[in-house]
């Protein structure tokens, strides 16, 4: 009888510190947490560039090799596509540094990028134009912006930045990330003819 207790006792322990530890394993680290409203406070923005914009939060491992939790703020017509594109960068591992939305940085792309912050809507215009951007509209997502930086006349943005394409995290035009968004029918930057802007993807319609 006492061995049939401490045999219950043993596999009481054994499978609760299982159960413990799975659930460790699936907490995530937040990143951000933020209601729409939130995400859009401290620039004013007009009212027909923020309508039809939805938060939506997404799972990723880092490169801490841990499970993350970040928001991308996006139009609500490409929702889905960052649905499904981010399930499967979790599911593959995909390392992605981390992904707030941009006012955390005061609007600064240059120190998103800098930070290798994934990235999405951003009331901005294109540098060096009066342009706006398709991120004004939340039609574009930048990907790990330090390690696929843009490459414009043999500068590198942002500044300090190295395209390796054999780094984790990088991309290439035979990437698998890169033909998920070909797939659903958004450009990648890096197919540009006067400058290859690696971190970019945008869908127009």
């Amino acid at each position: 009888m006492n061995f049939i207790i401490i045999l219950s006792v043993l596999l009481f322990f054994s499978i609760s510190g299982q159960v413990n530890k799975q659930h460790k394993k699936e907490r995530p680290v937040i990143d951000s947490h933020l209601t729409l409203s939130e995400a859009l406070m401290g620039k004013e923005i007009p009212k027909p560039n923020t309508k039809n914009l939805k938060i939506i939060d997404v799972e990723y491992y880092s490169f801490d090799n841990k499970l993350h939790t970040g928001q991308v703020v996006i139009h609500k017509d490409l929702a889905k596509d960052i649905i499904e594109i981010f399930a499967l960068i979790k599911e593959k591992k995909f390392p992605i540094k981390k992904v707030i939305p941009i006012n955390y940085y005061h609007w600064s792309d240059e120190s998103s990028m800098k930070d290798n912050n994934t990235s999405a809507f951003n009331y901005r215009v294109i540098s060096g134009t009066r342009t706006f951007s398709a991120h004004a509209l939340g039609r574009a997502i930048d990907i790990n912006p330090f390690l696929n930086p843009q490459v414009k006349n043999g500068k590198v943005f942002p500044k300090g930045a190295i395209y390796n394409q054999y780094t984790r995290g990088t991309l290439t035009r035979n990437s698998w990330l890169t033909h998920e968004f070909y797939k659903r029918g958004w450009r990648w930057g890096g197919d540009w003819k006067f400058t290859q802007d690696y971190q970019h993807f945008e869908k127009s319609k």
